[in-house]
């Protein structure tokens, strides 16, 4: 093994020193499906901490559908879109995700990952510019550290300092924005109409990460740019199906040429294999549920509205969410992992995002609600976190 790297390796100590304090909140096992309460070493657990906004990924209906189609297709496509791993239901779900997003194509591909790795690094050209929100996720800050542009962050939603650096760069190169929706910590929204306007003005592409927007706002949980009704001005709409559509993959729609020119071009997706048949089903079923049944919806932003008024209440600081996502801003990292074990010691699971995925004056416990929680639930788990953060001294 090269010394260098093995040194380097073994530098890094921070999670054995968090685990050596009984704080270490990661790779916990959990035995049952992504319901409100789960299974945890062998006790039940209230689930806070998860991303399946519409309730569906224990759903009896997305798993026949899944079975369905191993039966038919198999397990595995066993290569790429490109070559050997489209099937038909590839197809069909993409013209149903076309449609639900209001765009003329779409294209699928494993994860949501790939698909912003894969997109922003073909689109982004030499001579071209790529303008990321400070606040982006990880996924696309890689997508643009893999292409040929220079890459320029904002200040998180400050859409003056974005059109400063707009300002910046030649009229007629490549511009490429890339944004997520709904933001998946801090829970805000981005302010399309702001976006929309200034691509206009500066001849930009827009992109917008729409993976904690779909099946949470818009008309009918189409996402946010149905949420401002600009879905015909936003250029290019991507999302996931491990959130909401509880499943696996992502995809991104667009306009035919832009769409075309990614399926021949977009390395994640032609050179990893495609969607197994059983998650393609599983998400087109989910769509299918969701218009269905628009009271999921519903209920989900009633928990959150109610969510939203009573941490405030109690004297949490939950920033500027506008979301079912609910940031409990702790701010120091250590009291933040022992509120975490403290909750999780009491039967609620929730996460917590600290260095280096935020500045140390940022540390979260992230709370995220799903449509299949009961008032009861919501209520309790509030109750739990009020009384850990006034033990730890964070709210008073």
């Amino acid at each position: 093994m090269n010394k260098a790297i093995a040194s380097a390796c073994a530098g890094y100590t921070l999670a054995d020193e968090v685990k050596t304090k009984g704080i270490y909140p990661y790779y916990k096992p959990i035995s049952s499906g992504q319901n409100p309460v789960v299974k945890m070493q062998g006790r039940d657990v209230m689930m806070f901490g998860s991303n399946s906004y519409l309730g569906l990924s224990d759903d009896p209906r997305l798993k026949e559908a899944a079975i369905e189609a191993i039966r038919k297709y198999g397990t595995s496509c066993s290569g790429s879109r490109f070559l050997n791993g489209t099937l038909d239901i590839h197809l069909a779900l993409e013209e149903k995700l076309a449609r639900l997003v209001g765009k003329e194509e779409a294209v699928t591909y494993s994860t949501g990952f790939q698909v912003n790795l894969g997109v922003v690094s073909a689109l982004g050209f030499r001579g071209g510019y790529i303008f990321l929100d400070a606040l982006d996720h990880a996924c696309i800050i890689d997508g643009s550290r893999l292409s040929f542009s220079k890459v320029l962050k904002f200040a998180h939603n400050d859409m003056a300092a974005l059109e400063r650096k707009l300002k910046t760069v030649p009229d007629n190169a490549p511009k490429l924005i890339v944004v997520d929706g709904v933001y998946s910590m801090e829970g805000d929204i981005a302010p399309v109409p702001e976006l929309v306007r200034l691509c206009e003005q500066y001849d930009a592409m827009l992109m917008i990460d729409d993976a904690h927007g779909l099946g949470v706002i818009g008309e009918g949980g189409r996402g946010t740019a149905s949420h401002f009704g600009l879905a015909d001005k936003v250029d290019l709409i991507m999302g996931t199906f491990s959130k909401s559509f509880g499943s696996l993959g992502g995809f991104i729609a667009g306009d035919h040429t832009v769409i075309n020119y990614l399926k021949h071009n977009s390395r994640s997706l032609i050179f990893s294999a495609s969607m197994p048949p059983a998650n393609v089903a599983a998400v087109s079923k989910a769509i299918d549920i969701m218009e269905e049944e628009p009271e999921r919806i519903r209920h989900l932003w009633n928990l959150t509205n109610q969510a939203h008024a009573v941490f405030r209440e109690r004297g949490f600081d939950i920033g500027h969410t506008q979301s079912p996502i609910i940031p409990l801003f702790v701010r120091d990292m250590e009291k933040c992992l022992t509120a975490v074990k403290m909750a999780l010691d009491e039967g609620v699971f929730v996460t917590p995002v600290i260095p280096p995925a935020v500045p140390e004056n940022s540390v979260i416990i992230r709370f995220a609600l799903m449509a299949t929680h009961t008032q009861d639930q919501l209520d309790k788990a509030i109750d739990i976190l009020t009384g850990i953060f006034r033990k730890l001294e964070i709210i008073k």
